[in-house]
């Protein structure tokens, strides 16, 4: 498995994973999808967040994860996947808000994004359920609990 992932952080004073716990995250979501990708992940901070959740979503509110996946062009190959902006103080209050550890918080939040960036979904009832069923197993794999049971 090649998988690139470069780690942008554009915040100070948060607690944030270490580049090794990103690079186990995004390695288990990609299992048994792709063997070779390239990705960005920003942590930004909720002024950030909330700008390109604006823009890009139209909601005028900071959010835990946002995915921009990548389209290449006709004719160009990449193994490029696309980027995520996860808003650390978001992240952080959700996990207290839910009672989580902050880090399992943070691997869900990395395994939901990156599975957005190839081609996973909540829209429909279906797909969320098939997404979420693929994030439980996935972080099963890491040891962490079920998110979507509240603790």
């Amino acid at each position: 498995m090649a998988i690139d992932v470069d780690i942008q952080i554009a915040v100070e004073d948060q607690p944030l994973p270490e580049a090794d716990d990103f690079q186990r995250w995004v390695e288990t979501a990609l299992t048994n999808q792709i063997d070779e990708a390239e990705l960005c992940i920003r942590i930004v901070s909720s002024e950030e967040s909330q700008e390109l959740n604006s823009t890009w979503r139209g909601m005028d509110k900071p959010t835990n994860v946002l995915s921009f996946p990548f389209e290449a062009p006709p004719g160009f190959s990449s193994a490029m996947i696309g980027d995520l902006a996860i808003c650390a103080e978001v992240v952080a209050s959700e996990a207290q808000a839910q009672n989580k550890p902050l880090m399992a918080h943070w691997a869900h939040m990395v395994i939901h994004g990156v599975l957005h960036l190839i081609g996973f979904d909540h829209i429909n009832d279906d797909d969320a359920e098939e997404m979420e069923a693929l994030e439980i197993k996935l972080l099963a794999q890491l040891d962490i609990p079920n998110p979507y049971i509240s603790a």
